[in-house]
């Protein structure tokens, strides 16, 4: 897809010395997957002590066999 936007120059330098991807469509693609990659992580942690799985250790072992 493509797109036009306004992005403030030092933030792109910025981003382009922290990166591995040198050409801006790379950084752009990088920095979108780690926005999505980092929200997903955030709403996991919500459930964090709401999921009551009632399962011991050694039955999970069991069920990697």
């Amino acid at each position: 897809m493509k797109i036009t936007v306004n992005l403030p120059k030092d933030l792109i330098e910025e981003a382009k010395k922290i990166s591995v991807n040198e050409d801006l469509n790379g950084l752009i693609i990088e920095s979108l997957k780690e926005l999505v990659k980092s929200n997903k992580r955030k709403a996991l942690i919500t459930f964090k002590g709401k999921v009551d799985l009632d399962i011991s250790l050694d039955e999970l072992r069991k069920r990697n066999r």
